[in-house]
């Protein structure tokens, strides 16, 4: 038995042996000796060493990950980032965290920056400069846009949580680069907004200079997109800063203005109107900001505090913001604290006055006499510079309110315009009313308010204006902007027309000529159902007026309705009022008539009813060109001659049927040349080669093809050679020689 036992125990020994020696164990496939091998078989015991498993892993891990589902390592890749305790380590995974994507779209950029920020959150301000900043730096010059967009995005996320100093040195710095030297305007718009956030936590006034020329840069900038974000964000940010320094009213404003000063200056024989739409419109972003600082500087602003019911700010009170930063309750705080301070404000205004309010003083009695006066120096034939005026006055208007405007901007403009009868003959009294002022005030501070008493202010100003112009024998160009900005809004065509009905009935043939020449610039965008019962109604009362000089004036707008109206009984009536014209015998020798009917056509006839332009324009415009040629003066000769070539070229390019090619086309060009050969040898040179073409032409078509298949004159000439002879005609003074050649056919 003795033996038996020792037996047992050796056997046993020799299992334990082969068990805890591993032999058994080799035959298990495992691989301890690679590197994934080595991380899979020991276990990480404590969180330092999971952090340095995760270290030494994710660079392995993240190439071999599909590009569109990389985002989600993000969170194990900054959290690694975020406790790893090596911080050559640490950089290695924040450079795989920014090169992550190779184009990262704009859900996978926002995706990074989350992560980013969670990042900053934890590890505080030193370690996000010194490890978060140089990746930005790295790729500010990167080949993608995307990459590139990632930076400067990083830049306004990473703001809060940046030491003060390097948000105002080196930040700023990188955005400045980039707004001047990337290319793609996405990235730059992406700049321009980070600059907003920039400017919403520096507090070093030194940078102050530095952020409006940041400003100019992005307001020129060529791109729509970074003009608009800088009006959406940067601006607002930046004039909070400005009120804050106290530098709104001493500076920003005021160097604007004199910017604008400079240009209408400079701009005498043509003024840039991308710039001044650029700083009008950075102006006209800061009324918000500036209407604010007037509500938190006013003598009532220690007792405006919230108690009880809060009044309610009427709907339309203010202009729809540009942006939320623009909305004045965001710049005050609450809109409740700004409907106790609006409530105050009115008060006032109409009860205590303006006395010791320094900030409301400076709009009144400096800001609005400067603004008047650049108005008055801006060219009225401008639309666009009458337009932007007219826009930035209703936006102030608007935004300080109706007593404001009754009380302090009303006033200033009627003391320049000064609107009475006795200065008809006083040149200082209406000189005025030929410039900008009268459209931008009617425009843009008479209609800022609709009530009936707004109304009738703006139609008796309206009548005034006109007045005044047609009896000190004025320019009307001032009048004309006026209609033409109001006629813009289908809102203001009864109220023109009231106006115009007022010089329909005056007793002056003056005011009843201008307002003949009115007519037309309100038909354009007006209803058929105002020009069949207003308009048409009024021309005909005025195409029978004693006086002859009002009846010519009718004939552009009995021309533009020939052009804008489809309704056939309308334009029958206003065809036999023209037929009238041309065939009363009492007009035979109206030369001024003829002149203006034969500039009506040319203008209206490409653009006519065909049937109108075929019977009536084509036919009276040969019999215009035979009464001429027997005309004996012969600068009316010439004149009407002139007229007549450019209403034939004018409806050159328009579908002319044979018949009337042959019958009347032809025959009245013919009329003209001869004119031509006598008067203007330059013309006659044209009209032959002109005459010759349309007879080739003719030629042809009798031979190839059926009679009145296709416009004759349409296929005149080339497109090249048209386009020749349009700069042609602009330079008669070209020898002879050279002009016979512009009709010639290329082979």
């Amino acid at each position: 038995q003795g033996g038996y036992r020792v037996e047992i125990d050796m056997s046993q020994s020799s299992m334990a042996f082969i068990v805890k020696g591993g032999s058994l164990l080799s035959f298990c496939r495992m691989s301890a000796d690679s590197r994934l091998g080595s991380e899979v078989s020991r276990i990480a015991d404590s969180e330092k060493s999971v952090m340095l498993m995760l270290g030494r892993c994710l660079p392995h891990i993240v190439p071999n990950v599909l590009l569109a589902k990389r985002e989600e390592l993000i969170p194990l890749i900054l959290c690694t980032a975020c406790l790893h305790p090596e911080p050559k380590e640490r950089d290695q995974l924040l450079h795989i965290l920014f090169n992550l994507i190779k184009r990262p779209d704009d859900e996978q950029r926002q995706m990074i920056l989350t992560g980013c920020v969670a990042f900053a959150r934890h590890v505080g301000p030193t370690r996000v400069e010194a490890e978060l900043l140089p990746q930005c730096w790295e790729q500010i010059n990167h080949k993608y846009p995307e990459r590139r967009l990632l930076v400067a995005e990083s830049c306004g996320a990473l703001a809060p949580y940046l030491p003060k100093e390097i948000r105002s040195s080196l930040v700023l710095s990188m955005l400045q680069q980039m707004l001047m030297e990337d290319k793609a305007d996405l990235v730059r718009e992406a700049v321009i907004k980070s600059l907003g956030i920039i400017m919403g936590y520096i507090d070093d006034p030194d940078k102050y200079q530095q952020g409006f020329e940041l400003l100019l840069s992005a307001l020129g900038d060529p791109s729509e997109r970074v003009v608009s974000a800088t009006h959406q964000v940067f601006l607002p940010a930046y004039a909070a800063w400005t009120t804050e320094l106290g530098n709104l009213q001493s500076h920003l404003i005021p160097t604007l203005l004199s910017k604008i000063e400079k240009l209408l200056r400079e701009g005498e024989h043509g003024l840039d109107e991308h710039k001044l739409h650029m700083y009008l419109s950075a102006l006209q972003s800061l009324i918000p900001s500036l209407f604010a600082l007037v509500l938190q500087n006013a003598p009532f602003s220690s007792k405006a505090k919230l108690h009880g019911e809060v009044p309610q700010i009427e709907v339309t009170r203010f202009p729809r913001p540009m942006s939320p930063l623009q909305d004045v309750s965001t710049i005050i705080g609450s809109r409740e604290q700004l409907a106790v301070l609006l409530q105050l404000y009115d008060y006032q205004l109409e009860h205590e006055g303006t006395t010791g309010w320094e900030t409301l003083l400076w709009v009144v009695n400096q800001l609005l006499p400067q603004l008047i006066e650049i108005v008055g120096k801006i060219n009225v034939t401008s639309t666009a510079c009458v337009h932007e005026f007219s826009r930035f006055f209703w936006r102030l208007c608007r935004t300080f309110g109706k007593i404001f405007t009754n009380t302090k901007v009303k006033p200033q403009f009627q003391e320049i315009l000064r609107l009475s009868e006795e200065n008809i003959d006083s040149s200082a009294g209406n000189g005025v009313l030929t410039k900008a002022t009268v459209p931008i005030y009617a425009t843009g501070v008479l209609t800022c308010y609709i009530q009936e008493e707004d109304r009738k202010l703006l139609v008796g100003f309206l009548e005034d204006v006109m007045t005044l112009l047609s009896l000190s024998h004025a320019p009307l160009d001032s009048l004309k902007a006026s209609f033409v900005e109001l006629g813009a809004n289908p809102a203001y065509h009864e109220l023109l027309l009231t106006v115009l009905w007022y010089g329909v009935v005056h007793t002056s043939a003056l005011v009843r000529c201008t307002a003949a020449r009115m007519f037309e610039l309100t038909l354009r965008g007006m209803s058929e159902a105002l020009v069949d019962k207003r308009v048409a109604p009024a021309l005909v009362t005025l195409s029978s007026d004693p006086e002859f000089s009002v009846r010519i004036a009718t004939i552009p707008a009995f021309g533009t309705i020939m052009e804008t109206v489809i309704q056939r009984e309308l334009l029958e009536r206003v065809k036999m009022q023209l037929a009238s014209f041309l065939e009363d015998p009492q007009y035979q020798d109206q030369y001024s008539l003829h002149t203006e009917i034969i500039k009506t056509f040319g203008r209206v006839g490409p653009n006519a009813e065909p049937r109108f332009r075929d019977e009536f324009v084509i036919p009276h415009l040969h019999k215009l060109a035979l009464v001429n040629n027997l005309q004996i003066v012969d600068s009316k000769r010439l004149d009407i001659a002139t007229h007549l070539f450019e209403a034939y070229s004018a409806l050159s390019c328009c579908f002319i049927s044979e018949d009337l090619m042959v019958n009347h086309f032809l025959p009245g060009l013919r009329c003209l040349r001869t004119d031509m050969e006598h008067l203007s040898p330059e013309h006659e040179v044209i009209l032959s080669s002109m005459i010759k073409e349309c007879e080739q032409k003719v030629e042809n078509k009798t031979v190839q093809e059926p009679q009145g298949s296709m416009s004759i004159a349409a296929s005149l000439v080339s497109e090249d050679t048209k386009t020749k002879f349009l700069n042609k005609m602009g330079q008669l003074t070209t020898s002879g020689a050279m002009l016979a050649n512009v009709f010639q056919r290329k082979k």
